[in-house]
């Protein structure tokens, strides 16, 4: 073999390693999403054929204004609504048209969820809380414990295990919040207007910990209104009427 073809050779198995490197499986692909609610006069198009992919390990923003559609994705996204038409894949598989019980059990997990309000429980502490969604996944309890202790030591708040929401402060509730999203290990954390509540300290703080979470490789989708919330994403994905208008 000729020097030339070696160099040949060397070139194309470093082309092809690149290649690999930089692959991203896709988590998440919409294909012509619609959802209608209502009929007749009645009749609003939430969706209007909405098509997008998201590869594993992204960090993306949704925006948009009241009524363009960007919570009604969220709410396919992130299996708690099927879609009038399209079919919507989730981690390779069509996910649009299974029962309930399964889209419960996605959800539970490899799905996790931080919104707006907090939906801590009022007379739990916050590794109660966090231990709620390991219940149904029929882990023992000493491995319940275990992994919610971790969860909140990862978002600040080993020293406030046994602290109830009204003994913390609007932040470190939200950490609750976000401890309990991650403690089944979820693939897609989906996160709904997280900082809204929040002031700018607070903000910068939370938007710290996402960071975090998705330089360990949990996909990371954001429904804001405040651009500067999603410029710490990678992707913005902007919506109008029901229809994405840019994406970059």
């Amino acid at each position: 073999m000729t020097s030339d073809s070696l160099s040949l050779t060397k070139d194309t198995f470093d082309h092809q390693s690149n290649k690999i490197n930089n692959y991203h499986p896709i988590i998440i692909r919409l294909e012509e999403i619609s959802k209608v609610y209502g009929s007749g006069n009645a009749t609003v198009h939430a969706l209007k054929n909405v098509s997008l992919t998201i590869e594993k390990g992204e960090s993306c923003a949704i925006m948009g204004a009241s009524g363009s559609g960007k919570s009604t994705l969220m709410n396919i996204i992130g299996c708690l609504d099927r879609p009038t038409s399209g079919r919507y894949y989730f981690d390779n598989l069509d996910v649009s048209g299974l029962p309930e019980t399964e889209l419960a059990a996605i959800r539970n997990s490899k799905l996790g969820f931080v919104f707006q309000q907090f939906h801590l429980l009022p007379q739990m502490s916050a590794l109660e809380n966090v231990i709620l969604p390991l219940i149904y996944g029929g882990i023992s309890a000493p491995a319940r414990r275990d992994r919610a202790t971790i969860a909140l030591e990862k978002v600040g708040l080993g020293n406030r295990l046994n602290n109830k929401p009204n003994q913390l402060s609007g932040g470190q509730q939200q950490r609750v919040a976000i401890a309990r999203a991650i403690v089944n290990n979820p693939l897609l954390l989906l996160a709904d207007e997280p900082t809204g509540a929040l002031d700018s300290q607070t903000t910068q703080e939370i938007l710290g910990i996402f960071q975090e979470l998705n330089d360990t490789g949990i996909t990371l989708v954001m429904v804001t209104h405040e651009s500067e919330v999603a410029r710490h994403c990678q992707r913005t994905i902007w919506f109008r009427d029901g229809q994405i208008t840019h994406n970059s």
